[in-house]
């Protein structure tokens, strides 16, 4: 082949020095492209975990849970070690343009740690503290279970047993007394724990070792200490109950339920060694298993121990302070045993069962259902012998073990606590001989889930109890219900009209009208984020409200009465009374508490979106203000320069593979990460190899219907073309310049980025799908073309037109048109994706015949023939009721 080289250098004017150089340069350019790439793909992994934790950090703020420091600053450092990831990525792709993002980010992160630096330390706390200084605040250093107990006793004012808690620094004392926590730490990290039968080894080793293993003398004083402090309050050789309080403990997501230790009837010579069989249980076969599964760290738990007075109580159990199972159900279920709540507890047994409803026939508590079963074992405690089953008097065995005033008692104790937390409540009681109930302890329930997205929306009680809905299956951005007279706002002039009260609806959840949530009742849109900031100001004015409400915009009229009842995602028409008993607005556990306050001073400085319109001129990065504010510039940002490097590049630059379909069009695929299943052949790779939902989708709608060609172009419009043409070179698709066709999909399982060039116009189309609505959303940007100005403006017209009309909200600026749908469940997202790939295919060289109006509108008709033969869902005739 060496003619061929010697005819090409003479033909082109190379050397075998030019030759050599330019081969050098080509591999230059590639190399340049991997790594802009993989910058890419690294940034877009930062970018969700940082947006994943401002969620959490969101959700414990306006949410009903007990949280700690922990959580704050695991939190934050999630954040930070993020959002710099982001910013040195961007470098990557786009060295020295957005140098100063680097100074601004430095900034807010030394007020951020700042803030952190404010809060109590572990150090400050004693090594034991007595319950009656425990609240809510403190679930860093006594654990959430004791937290809880502690907060029902003095915040709430409950019946609590007196007691104490060995604090997390009391335990870190325990750990680091002579070397215990290094020694558990050696046995973990020699010991293969993916093996059950080692892993088992290893667990009854560090469990002996602990409870052989010595206390610290200041840890001995200060339990015996206040030991003798409770027998001083109650009697000489009080009894208590020693309860695994482990930080994490009954968290969301990591409950530990049944996994750590508690030991009943300990006298005051059994303390210390019962103290380290709780503390040991850390590391018992189940827990061991638990956190390895979950993927919990060793040195990331800590176990507190709290002590309370043992109680001998006439009967005792749990209550659930409304049904797991049926999440319209409001009624207290009521599970009872005679003794102490062991039988009911650890299953051994069949309880009683009362259901206590709310409101009764006269508007009050009443119990609506009684079962009682035989109950021939009770538990008791006996001294010296801990607790012990014993046989129940015969003719107690099929009495109930509490009377009906008994149970609507202790139903209003779990509504109370309802109430407090904000949530359902898992409650262990007791009943005592004097007659009042104790609470043992308290902590998050875990119900059903309301139904979502596609689901048909569960009425509270009858299903035909407040009649057909007119909007379903939506999802909660904002929990409660509202009533009002209906106003639909779609433009500016609607806002100057809108009813104090009124229910706003809305195609898109836009941020400008989070000035109306002051005399809004409730709110619904069709498209939004539950993480987007109209949704965050309605959760932060107590304004329910819903979104991903497909169709609302026609399914109510402006002035009508309609319910959004928000917890199910639905809005029936007229004033529902039955269902505005529960919009009351649900108190924050954590207001008011030293770790909710430095929550919300850290979340001010990350959490709030400021940038929100890329295409605004203050979307610059000297106007960044908060860690979000970063995160979204540098990913348009970075999307940006993808774009525009793709256009500066030829194909062999780039380290993807070519799509082997039978197209005539050539696309490129890189993988970003888990789009592609295997190494494909070569250069190449098969349609049937990809598994990024949204990259298939788009395909579907490309391929769907073959294009027929460039539309026929009268005179007038050719000599604007060649006009055009002529005075722009760069056009000319037969130079070898930057604008030559570029069509690349950049991927993952969920995400898909497409670049392309077909002709005279570019476009691109970025899109999330997952299971989660709230997470879907497509971008689409399409500009250029070969014909004057007017007619490329008319052609973005002309698209954005249609796009409206099945959901998206667009732009149009110039001749470059900006749409966005998102909110929306998988299957809705993946057929407007499907949508997408259909117009970039057909909607190329449109703008030759924009001045055209009769010949514009015949293709409109044919576009729009084609989507409902291949989409046919979209037809209008065909789209789904609401109800």
């Amino acid at each position: 082949m060496g003619w061929l080289t010697e005819w090409v250098d003479r033909t082109f004017g190379l050397n075998g020095a030019d030759r050599e150089q330019t081969e050098q340069e080509k591999e230059r350019a590639r190399q340049a492209c991997s790594m802009q790439f993989q910058h890419f793909k690294r940034l877009l992994g930062a970018n969700a975990k940082a947006l994943e934790a401002m969620t959490d950090m969101e959700d414990a703020r306006r949410g009903r849970r007990v949280f700690g420091m922990s959580f704050i600053r695991a939190k934050c450092t999630t954040v930070v070690v993020n959002v710099e990831e982001i910013i040195r990525h961007l470098e990557g792709i786009a060295p020295g343009r957005y140098s100063i993002l680097a100074d601004r980010f430095d900034d807010i992160r030394r007020e951020v740690s700042a803030l952190l630096e404010t809060g109590r330390r572990a150090g400050d706390v004693p090594l034991v503290m007595p319950l009656d200084e425990v609240d809510k605040s403190m679930a860093d250093w006594v654990g959430s279970k004791m937290a809880n107990v502690g907060e029902i006793k003095n915040r709430i004012g409950l019946p609590v047993a007196p007691g104490f808690v060995v604090t997390a620094r009391g335990f870190s004392a325990f750990m680091d007394h002579q070397g215990l926590r290094d020694e558990i730490g050696k046995r973990l990290l020699t010991t293969r724990v993916e093996e059950m039968s080692e892993r088992f080894e290893l667990s009854e080793a560090i469990q002996r070792l602990i409870v052989d293993h010595p206390l610290p003398d200041a840890l001995v004083e200060a339990l015996l200490g206040q030991y003798q402090r409770l027998e001083r309050a109650t009697r000489p050789g009080v009894r208590v109950s020693l309860r695994s309080s482990a930080l994490g403990e009954d968290a969301a997501g990591a409950s530990f339920a049944g996994q750590f230790r508690s030991i009943l009837n300990v006298g005051g010579h059994q303390l210390m060694r019962s103290y380290k069989e709780v503390v040991a249980s850390m590391y018992s076969l189940p827990a061991l298993t638990y956190r390895l599964n979950r993927g919990i760290r060793d040195s990331d738990a800590a176990m507190c121990v709290g002590a309370m007075v043992m109680l001998d109580p006439v009967s005792g159990g749990v209550c659930y302070s409304r049904s797991p199972f049926k999440v319209r159900d409001d009624a207290v279920y009521i599970s009872s045993a005679w003794g102490l709540p062991k039988l009911v507890v650890d299953g051994v047994g069949t309880p009683d069962r009362f259901v206590v409803a709310r409101q009764g026939p006269d508007g009050t508590m009443a119990v609506r259902e009684r079962r009682v079963a035989e109950k021939r074992t009770l538990y008791v405690c006996r001294p010296e012998a801990g607790v012990v089953a014993q046989e129940q008097e015969h003719e107690l065995i099929s009495k109930p073990s509490l009377t009906d005033a008994q149970a609507v008692e202790l139903a209003r104790l779990a509504a109370l606590l309802e109430e407090h937390y904000g949530s359902p409540q898992d409650i262990e009681w007791a009943l005592e001989r004097e007659g009042g109930f104790s609470i043992l302890q308290c902590r998050p329930l875990s119900v059903a889930a309301p139904p979502r997205h596609d689901d048909a929306p569960a009425p509270r009680r009858d299903p035909s109890a407040h009649g057909t809905p007119l909007v379903g299956g939506a999802v909660t951005a904002a929990p409660g219900v509202g009533c009002g007279p209906v106003h639909v706002v779609e433009r500016d002039p609607d806002a100057l009209t809108f009813p104090q009260g009124g229910v706003l609806v809305a195609r898109f959840a836009l941020p400008k009208w989070a000035s109306l949530l002051n005399w809004a009742s409730a709110v619904v849109t069709e498209q939004g984020s539950v993480t987007g900031h109209l949704a965050n100001v309605a959760r932060e004015f107590g304004v329910p409200m819903i979104t991903g409400a497909a169709g609302a915009v026609t399914a109510v009229e402006s002035g009508q009465v309609a319910t959004v009842d928000a917890d199910i995602g639905a809005v029936y028409p007229g004033c529902v009374e039955a269902l505005l008993r529960h919009a009351a607005p649900r108190p924050n556990l954590m207001e008011g508490s030293p770790v909710h306050s430095l929550l919300q001073e850290v979340s001010r400085l990350i959490v709030p979106l400021n940038l929100t319109d890329p295409d605004a001129p203050e979307f610059r990065a000297c106007n960044v203000m908060t860690l979000h504010d970063i995160t979204r510039f540098c990913h348009e940002k970075s999307v940006a320069e993808m774009f525009e490097s793709s256009q500066e590049r030829e194909h062999g630059d780039c380290p993807g593979k070519q799509l082997r379909d039978g197209t005539p069009v050539q696309f490129w695929v890189m993988d970003l990460e888990d789009g592609i299943d295997g190494p494909g052949d070569g250069a190449y790779v098969d349609l049937e190899d990809i598994r990024s939902v949204p990259m298939l989708a788009l395909w579907d709608g490309i391929s769907a219907v073959p294009w027929a060609g460039p539309p026929r172009v009268d005179a007038r419009g050719f000599m604007t073309i060649v006009l055009e043409a002529a005075t722009n070179p760069a056009l000319n698709p037969v130079l070898r310049s930057k604008f030559a066709n570029r069509n690349y999909f950049m991927i993952t399982r969920s995400y898909c980025n497409l670049q392309s060039r077909f002709g005279f116009h570019f476009s691109t189309v970025e899109a999330l799908v997952t299971d989660s609505p709230s997470q879907n959303y497509i971008n689409f940007r399409f500009a250029g073309g070969a014909a004057d100005h007017a007619r490329r403006r008319r052609r973005a017209v002309f698209i954005a037109g249609i796009l409206e009309q099945f959901g998206f909200y667009s732009e149009v600026r110039g001749d470059s048109l900006s749409s966005r749908y998102e909110g929306m469940p998988r299957p809705l997202t993946c057929e407007r994706l499907k949508l997408l790939g259909y117009l970039t295919m057909h909607t190329r060289q449109l703008d030759m015949i924009m001045a055209n109006r009769a010949s514009a509108m015949q293709h409109r008709e044919k576009i729009l023939a084609d989507i409902y033969r291949i989409l046919p869902a979209l037809r209008p005739s065909n789209r789904k009721p609401m109800a």
